[in-house]
């Protein structure tokens, strides 16, 4: 991800970030904090005097995350999502303390950043190609950043904070996170009381639910209040429901907007409920039921009218009105229809008999697989929880997020992370979640459009590296960060992938006119390097890199970095066969396959190294950093392969080698990606092992970059699959990189190009059998570790064989085939009847 985009990673000045300008004082970027945080990353001592539940019997593969105490930091407590509103669940006995996210609340209102940069424009562009970059970089600093400089933050609504009666003495504590179920649960004993909380974040509902329980009547009492950091009022709405009334905060000189309400209702079994000021009470009740709901004025990025009060109340006032017998059903029949797609076991241990906060610290000793699967199976509850329509896309902590100030103001960073968060959605079969990125690149094409005319005299529309909640779409932070094109390219190939595993011609159809936006732009904006002739971008750079350190400044600036010049070869490519798939533009086609032939080439350097620049800088070569972008072509892309293009496939595996084994954990989980590609199952495990340790990966199981940065769970999730199956270059390869370590296993319902529903099981490292179930009826082109056979309906299914371990054959849509590996006098007699 945007290693520094601002310049910090956790607190502290990065070697590549440009001084600030000459009289300025240091920015909010350079106040970044990650506190306690980063400690959080490891295990925490117990501190509570407790006796603690033993584990829940034994299960060969449990779904859950459990612990023997309360949290005490925000990386030990259980995030709960529907999508738009969502908490973190800290499962304390003396207090309870849920903290509250609504996705649309954004610092400042709708602002447009973009500036008029055309005038500067050649100057910029005239100094790279002169190789003045320290030069071209302070004009672009000067007159080409958007205004202001820093994009909004995504911030909080508060907490919710429920206290109960009773001293601090408590047994048999036990709390867990169900990804089965999406549920989060306590239960402990106090005063000879066993109390029982449930809670979850239903999106048939739109609330969030709390469910409070005990063994004997007239026992669940507590009292609630709201707190924040905003500005905010809290009142009594009846005598049974608190509202929290605030509004965003003020952020570089833009006033907070978003109005916010949210508002939390106790629906008491038995006893009394009161509210009195700032205080909801409930006294001697046999259980609770208590409803949270939030709303805001946000309606778009261009307007933030709405009135939060009735947006609060109807989802409220409706749950009112159901049992929490039905709330819970439906919250579970909905979420299991997407999560119960895929099933995963890749083989257990005693580990699983441990909290789970003690065996991240013991994952490094590789005797705990069903760790990996836990890992697998809350990535892809957390992509649940954080991007369901209606709401807002994944941003940097997905939905989750405490701070006013958060690290990276937890905006959408779009040269690695945003793209990250998404990369599972398809292949992990969760590709419903695509639609509020859907919505956002949408709304980033409009704004875009105006940075694309204002800053590049250019039709079509561009974003740069970064945007947030009102769409911002010019280069922010840094020249060094900021000054790169193609966030919004790689955000329209986005659509392609959509319809690369659903086939769904009315989802690209509906999105087509923005993909061809960004190529308009492209064909535009395009220059002719004086020195080769090739077409490439300029101003760019390779993100987050200096290339050239000029008078202690590090310079990042360029033309015509390879990433870039692997995007637009995708993004042109899924421009023309988009085109061609709905009969649309075949003259702007044909000029994007004439500028792609154009485009700088792949190019291998001294070191033997895939190079990231035009030119094989010496002081390149060497460059240890988190950012590996010129290896997109490895991965997401398919334009490097082992098999097709080996020589680069060489190169990519020498500038891994070079740039060092990654130092976050987004950049482990992209490497665990690319080494996949490769099918160096050695490296991916290491990969995953150093990704799957204390300070990368906190007691929740959050990705720390650090601090917490979601995509890296997003990133390691896709690695996983990459171990297991890969679908691109036109066919699909089971188990192409399986670590040893996963020596026996299965996975059921990953989804492939093609529309294929991909079930694989395998025994010590070996292929047993595979299942497609073909959704589109297209040909199935499928590699595997060895020879395979394939079966329908108990018949041998007629295939061709390119390769001895390559199968082709036709599918009928609807229909299931088994792969198995052949026996030896099956092959014989084909190769005597051959």
């Amino acid at each position: 991800m945007t290693g520094s985009r601002n310049g910090l990673r956790s607190g502290v000045r990065h070697a590549t970030k440009p001084a600030p300008r000459s009289g300025s004082t240091v920015s909010r970027r350079d106040v970044l904090k990650t506190g306690a945080a980063v400690a959080a990353g490891s295990a925490l001592p117990l501190t509570h005097s407790t006796t603690a539940k033993a584990a829940k019997k034994s299960e060969p593969n449990p779904m859950r995350l459990w612990y023997r105490r309360p949290a005490e930091e925000w990386l030990e407590a259980l995030p709960i999502g529907n999508g738009r509103i969502g908490a973190m669940v800290w499962g304390g006995v003396e207090t309870e303390r849920l903290q509250l996210n609504e996705d649309t609340v954004w610092a400042g209102g709708p602002h447009d950043y973009a500036v008029e940069g055309l005038e500067v424009l050649p100057e910029i562009r005239r100094l790279i190609f002169e190789e003045k970059w320290k030069e071209a970089q302070n004009l672009a600093d000067e007159h080409f950043m958007g205004r202001p400089t820093e994009q909004m933050q995504y911030q909080p609504v508060g907490d919710l904070v429920l206290t109960f009666p009773g001293g601090t003495e408590f047994a048999d504590y036990y709390r867990e996170l169900d990804l089965t179920k999406a549920l989060t649960s306590v239960t402990y004993t106090s005063g000879g009381v066993r109390f029982k909380r449930e809670a979850f974040a239903s999106h048939p509902h739109q609330v969030l639910v709390v469910r409070l329980t005990a063994d004997k009547p007239r026992s669940v009492s507590f009292t609630a209040t709201f707190t924040s950091p905003q500005r905010t009022t809290v009142t009594p709405v009846d005598h049974r429901t608190l509202a929290l009334d605030g509004v965003s905060g003020d952020a570089e000189g833009l006033t907070g907007s978003v109005r916010f309400r949210a508002l939390a209702r106790a629906c008491a079994e038995g006893g009394r409920v009161t509210t009195d000021g700032t205080t909801l009470a409930v006294e001697a009740a046999d259980a609770v039921t208590l409803l949270i709901s939030m709303g805001t004025s946000y309606v778009n990025y261009l307007d933030v009218s709405a009135d939060p009060k009735p947006r609060a109340a109807a989802p409220l006032d409706r749950a009112t009105t159901t049992s929490y017998t039905v709330l819970r059903s439906r919250h579970i029949a909905d979420y299991k229809r997407f999560f119960d797609r895929v099933d995963i076991d890749l083989g257990t241990s005693d580990a699983v008999t441990l909290p789970t906060d003690e065996r991240v610290p013991l994952f490094r000793e590789g005797r705990d697989p069903q760790l990996a699967a836990l890992y697998f199976q809350f990535g892809r509850y957390l992509l649940l929880s954080c991007s369901r329509a209606p709401g807002q896309p994944a941003n940097l902590q997905g939905l989750w997020n405490q701070d006013m100030l958060p690290a990276w103001q937890s905006k959408y960073t779009l040269n690695i992370n945003c793209e990250m968060n998404y990369w599972p959605a398809g292949p992990a079969n969760l590709i419903e979640c695509y639609e509020p990125l859907f919505q956002m690149i949408e709304e980033l094409a409009e704004s875009g459009a105006r940075t694309a005319r204002v800053m590049y005299g250019a039709p079509g529309w561009v974003a740069h590296h970064n945007t947030d909640g009102w769409r911002g779409s010019a280069p922010v932070d840094y020249a060094f960060y900021g000054v790169w094109p193609t966030g919004g390219a790689w955000l329209a190939l986005s659509f392609w992938d959509h319809y690369r595993y659903t086939g769904d011609l009315d989802t690209l159809r509906t999105y087509y006119p923005v993909i061809r936006g960004s190529v308009e732009f492209f064909l535009h904006t395009l220059v002719e390097d004086p020195k080769t002739g090739w077409l490439v971008t300029n101003p760019s750079h390779s993100p987050e890199i200096g290339h050239h350190e000029i008078d202690d400044e590090n310079v990042s600036i360029c033309a015509g970095p390879t990433m870039d010049m692997q995007i637009l070869r995708d993004l042109f490519d899924a421009f023309s066969s988009a085109a061609e798939l709905l009969g649309r533009d075949p003259g702007l086609a044909e000029q994007a396959r004439t500028a792609r032939s154009r485009l700088a080439p792949h190019q291998i350097g001294a070191a033997g190294q895939l190079q990231e620049w035009l030119e094989d800088w010496e002081e390149s070569r060497l460059i240890q950093h988190r950012h590996v972008s010129h290896l997109y072509g490895l991965f997401p892309s398919e334009q490097i392969t082992p098999r097709r293009t080996p020589e680069l496939a060489a190169a990519a595996r020498r500038s891994l080698e070079l740039r060092g084994p990654g130092t976050s954990g987004w950049s482990l989980a992209w490497r665990i990606n690319f080494w996949a590609r490769l099918e160096d199952p050695v490296q991916v495990y290491d990969r995953l092992r150093a990704l799957l340790s204390p300070g990368k990966t906190a007691p929740n199981l959050f990705d720390l970059h650090p601090p917490f940065q979601i995509d890296g769970n997003f990133g390691g999730l896709r690695g996983i699959i990459e171990m297991l199956m890969q679908s691109h270059s036109g066919e699909l390869s089971l188990l192409p990189a399986l670590p040893a370590e996963f020596p026996t296993g299965r996975v059921r319902g990953l989804r492939a190009h093609d529309g294929f529903e991909v079930d694989i099981s395998w025994r010590d490292g070996s292929l047993h059998h595979a299942r497609l179930t073909s959704l589109l009826g297209r040909r199935a082109v499928v590699r595997a570790r060895t020879a395979v056979e394939v079966i329908a309906h108990g018949k041998p299914v007629p295939v061709e064989r390119p390769e001895p371990t390559v199968v082709s054959f036709t599918t009928n849509k609807g229909a299931s085939y088994v792969l198995r590996p052949r026996r030896r006098d099956d092959a014989a007699s084909e190769s005597a009847t051959t």
